[in-house]
């Protein structure tokens, strides 16, 4: 088993399930990723989705048997691989709710990539993370040419990508790649306290805000603000804004007692 899931209490869990090829990226485990993504985004009960590596490490990016074993079946067989590893990325952003990718140990190549497409990045201190394609003369196949650049800018993309150089997860919060880095010691409980605090968020205004930002990237500024207004009207008139007045005026409340 390649991708293993399930969900409890308003959270939905995937484990990259290939420890003994840390994480590796192969046609079954994106396939499987995407289908894990789509199930756990359609259950009304799920909030939030974690995606994190088995036995220690988030994913040492492609599986370089596989690579070679489709290389040599062709063109058509090579593009399958990176066309469902595209389309379990692209799962990420089409499901509503958010996800979080927990990073620990390796992150390399397709690790990274998979990093960069999720919503929020935790990660630890001591997380190894790069794009190493350059260094093995290969280039990049699941999204960082496009996706870093639009994170932390050219220069920096330009930076890792062609020097293949490894970064920790402190540096990676420092980058803007990830949201938070935590201790080893903590980062399970970390993730855990992260997680459940956005399964305890008002489900329609987490799933607004995530598509607010990402369809914000895809338009010009008046464009993205004016879709904020329309969305913010939308929120307070249906019902979901109803306890989200009731509790603003609570606060209010609070602090004129106070």
């Amino acid at each position: 088993m390649s991708v293993s899931y399930q969900a409890d209490s308003g959270i939905g869990q995937i484990t990259l399930d290939r420890p003994q090829r840390m994480n590796a990226v192969s046609v079954d485990l994106a396939t499987k990723l995407e289908k894990a993504l789509t199930e756990l985004g359609a259950d009304p009960a799920v909030n939030v989705i974690v995606i994190r590596g088995a036995g220690g490490n988030f994913s040492a990016g492609g599986d370089f048997g596989e690579v070679e074993r489709l290389r040599a079946e062709g063109a058509p067989a090579l593009k399958g691989l990176f066309t469902a590893f595209r389309a379990a990325c692209d799962a990420i952003g089409a499901v509503e709710v958010p996800v979080i990718a927990a990073v620990q140990g390796v992150a390399a190549a397709g690790g990274f990539e998979l990093m960069q497409a999720a919503d929020i990045v935790l990660v630890s201190d001591t997380a190894s993370i790069a794009d190493s394609h350059v260094k093995f003369g290969m280039v990049p196949g699941g999204g960082s040419s496009a996706r870093l650049p639009r994170l932390v800018g050219r220069q920096q993309a330009l930076g890792l990508l062609l020097s293949g150089d490894r970064i920790t997860g402190a540096d990676a919060a420092a980058l803007g790649l990830a949201y938070r880095a935590y201790p080893d010691s903590e980062f399970d409980t970390a993730v855990a306290q992260f997680a459940q605090q956005l399964a305890g968020r008002n489900r329609q205004s987490v799933v607004t805000i995530k598509r607010l930002v990402r369809s914000g990237f895809e338009r010009d500024l008046p464009e993205a603000l004016d879709a904020e207004i329309d969305a913010v009207v939308a929120h307070i008139i249906g019902e979901a804004g109803a306890g989200s007045v009731e509790q603003f005026e609570k606060r209010d409340h609070r602090r004129t007692r106070a």
